[in-house]
Order: structure tokens, then C-alpha cells, then sequence
């Protein structure tokens, strides 16, 4: 059997509630797939939603480059990044390797939760998964 495909979770401080809202919202669907995150976004989504995630850095401790290399090796599905537009982010340059890793290597990516919508009801990502048991 095929294994799930990877989903990375990484959301900015300011949207980090954001995020874990989203998830409840798509909590069962979230489970299909195997589930990576940055350091602090992943402690929380295993915490509040019991969701096993593999944790990497946190994102200025360079969490978004260890996400960005598992992209680059072809080892990410897609990304949900809640990207908090009006914060000031001293690891921007990480943050735009991670995107400039998803357009080149065509991974889909979305940046605020109206498209991450969109990605999990994807007909694509339903056909990709295992079916419910």
C-alpha cells in the first residue's frame, strides 16, 4: 500500500490560531495524511488536536529550510502556510526559500486559509489518498 502523502502546517505567530481553527475544521481529513510541521505549530497541533505530526525547528530557528529540503527531495505533497502579511519576520530569507521551493518544484502551496480550503478539497488530493476505513 501506498503511503499517505506529506502535508507540511506551518503558520506565522499572528496566525498561528488561525491555523489550529482550520484544523479542527479538517481534522479527520488532516489524518489521512502524514503530517510534518515547524517546531512550535506542530507541538500545538499535536497537543490540541491529538494529530501525530513530525516537528522540525521552529521557523527562525530554521524550520522553514528543513520543510524547504524535504520539498526540494520531492518528499512534500503540499504546504499550508499561514503567512501573517503584517509582521515583521527576521528569517524572511528562510521563508522565501520555502516558497521559491514550492514554485519551482511545483508544489502547491497556500498562504491563507481560503486556499488551503481550496488544496484539501482538491479532487486530486481525494483521488491521492487511501480511502476512509
Amino acid at each position: 500500500m501506498p503511503e499517505d502523502p506529506v502535508l507540511a502546517l506551518i503558520a506565522h505567530d499572528g496566525k498561528k490560531a488561525d491555523l489550529i481553527s482550520f484544523a479542527h475544521k479538517h481534522v479527520d481529513l488532516l489524518r489521512r495524511f502524514r503530517l510534518v510541521a515547524t517546531g512550535t505549530t506542530g507541538q500545538m497541533l499535536a497537543d490540541e488536536l491529538d494529530l501525530d505530526v513530525r516537528r522540525y525547528h521552529s521557523g527562525p530557528l530554521g524550520g522553514d529550510v528543513q520543510i524547504a529540503a524535504r520539498i526540494v527531495e520531492g518528499n512534500v505533497y503540499a504546504v499550508v502556510f499561514f503567512i501573517d502579511p503584517l509582521g515583521k519576520h527576521p528569517h524572511e530569507p528562510d521563508i522565501q526559500t520555502l516558497l521559491r521551493a514550492c514554485n519551482v518544484h511545483n508544489v502547491p502551496i497556500a498562504t491563507n486559509e481560503s486556499t488551503a480550503k481550496l488544496l484539501l478539497q482538491k479532487t486530486a488530493v481525494q483521488d491521492l489518498l487511501p480511502p476512509d476505513e
